[in-house]
Order: C-alpha cells, then sequence, then structure tokens
C-alpha cells in the first residue's frame, strides 16, 4: 500500500497529521494497511519530517520524497512516475488519506478482483453521480424540456481515487495511477467522501464520530 502524503496542503494547513477524533488521517490510513491481510507492505512516502515521524512510530517504510515532487507546480503525472520509481514492489495498491471511511471490506474486494483480472489491467473505485449537469450553457445528461427525476438520470462513474490497484510498471510507464483499461469497483457515498476542505475535513470529522458512537452502541 503506497500512502503519498505531503506537508504543504494549503486549503487545510498539516490536512495530514491534523488532529482526527483523537488521531489523524495518517495514522488510521496507515493501522488500516497493517491490519488487512494481503497487503504486503504499507509506504509512507513525504517530503515532511513530521509526518515521517509519525509513519516510523507506527512500524512502516518511509520514503522520503524531494522537495520538487511536493510542491504545488509539479505535474501529477510527474509525481506519479516519481513515486513509482522510488518502489520495488510487483503492485501498487494507492490509498490516500483523504478516503478514511473506505472499509476494509472494500479494499479486500479490489485486492480480490485485481488478483483475477483477465480483461482489464487495473482497479479502481468510483461513485454513481446522479446529477443534472450543465457544460457551457448546455445540458450534459438530460433534456431540460422534458426534465427527468434524478433518479431516472444516467448513471455517471466518477473516480473518487480512494482505491487504486494497478502494476508498478504500468504506473511508471504511464505515470498514472489508473491503467488504459481499468476494472470499477462502485463504493458507496459515504466512503466516497474525500476531504480536501476545510468543510470537508469538518463534515468528515462529525461523521466519523457518529459512526464510531453508533459502533459502540449495544442493542438490547
Amino acid at each position: 500500500m503506497l500512502i503519498a502524503v505531503r506537508g504543504g496542503s494549503k486549503r487545510v494547513p498539516r490536512k495530514n497529521i491534523k488532529p482526527f477524533c483523537g488521531t489523524s488521517l495518517l495514522e488510521l490510513k496507515i493501522k488500516q494497511g497493517l491490519r488487512i491481510k494481503g497487503i504486503s507492505e504499507v509506504v509512507v512516502s513525504s517530503d515532511d519530517d513530521e509526518i515521517l515521524e509519525v509513519a516510523r512510530a507506527l512500524g512502516v517504510k518511509v520514503l522520503r520524497r524531494e522537495e520538487y515532487y511536493a510542491s504545488d507546480n509539479v505535474p501529477m503525472k510527474e509525481v506519479y512516475g516519481h513515486l513509482a520509481e522510488n518502489l520495488s514492489c510487483e503492485h501498487v495498491l494507492w490509498a490516500p488519506v483523504t478516503s478514511p471511511f473506505v472499509k476494509d471490506e472494500s479494499i479486500l474486494e479490489c485486492i480480490e478482483i485485481y488478483n483475477n483480472l483477465e480483461n482489464h489491467d487495473s482497479v479502481v473505485t468510483t461513485r454513481i453521480l446522479k446529477e443534472y449537469m450543465w457544460l457551457d450553457g448546455q445540458p450534459l445528461n438530460y433534456d431540460p424540456n422534458n426534465h427527468p427525476r434524478s433518479q431516472d438520470l444516467p448513471e455517471i462513474n466518477c473516480l473518487n481515487f480512494a482505491v487504486h490497484i494497478l502494476p508498478r510498471q504500468l504506473m511508471v510507464k504511464r505515470k498514472a495511477i489508473i491503467g488504459s483499461s481499468f476494472h470499477q469497483v462502485v463504493l458507496s457515498d459515504i466512503e466516497s467522501i474525500d476531504i480536501d476542505t476545510e468543510f470537508d475535513f469538518m463534515i468528515a470529522e462529525n461523521l466519523y464520530k457518529s459512526l464510531t458512537k453508533q459502533k459502540k452502541c449495544v442493542t438490547i
């Protein structure tokens, strides 16, 4: 499992190790990777000393990333290529800390599907989007003159980047975490939550507290 985190998060400063329900997004993801069978190694790549120390304390492998590959200006394809070239594994499971609601079972499902791929080169997670979408003043997915119910809109699969699995050499070649022929695993709306802004962080923290509380409840 590759966990790529940088120290320079702009919209949510120190997002990856910011206190989150008594832990942090980074700790949650590392511990998830350590407990899932089928994941042989957890690797944390970062340019940040504090982040790398958290990873070391949890007993996982760390890779120091050059500052350029953690900057705001570097193209993501260069980042993906650099990360892949510095790994020694055969396969890469990309798991961002900003997706804290992905279930262990979903990751295991992705791994099982990947291990049995026949007509695809990678596995990615998506969510189903049913929204009235417009671009440049034109509707994209419905006829406004025959307005459908939202449940009747076409199912559009959106990448949520919660889990990606692909051969390392493919990641090196394409400089991407997605192959040219990928298998989609659809996640629920909750599992698809991605923390990108302060608002996202606040919502996710409150939701996490609620879900954790529910797990502790005993039904008599």
